[in-house]
């Protein structure tokens, strides 16, 4: 398995905890799928926003649709979502 280091809270600085806040402030946690873009805030807060357009933007896909694909393509990958 791959390890990647990741900058925790307490020890990121100016830029890297405005990323923290705002993930955290969008989804209540800080999760470890972007905390892993943590040597790059900027691809952290595009990870989000791609994230929130494509579970919440417009599609003709439900929401419910999104979230059962979303949950099978993590089943398939052996992963949590």
């Amino acid at each position: 398995m791959a390890s990647i280091r990741v900058i925790s809270e307490a020890a990121a600085e100016a830029g890297l905890q405005a990323a923290y806040r705002r993930v955290s402030a969008a989804r209540g946690r800080l999760a470890n799928i972007l905390k892993v873009h943590s040597v790059s805030p900027e691809a952290m807060t595009a990870h989000l926003d791609l994230y929130r357009h494509a579970m919440f933007g417009p599609s003709e896909l439900s929401r419910v649709e999104r979230e059962a694909i979303a949950v099978a393509v993590s089943t398939a990958n052996a992963c949590h979502y």
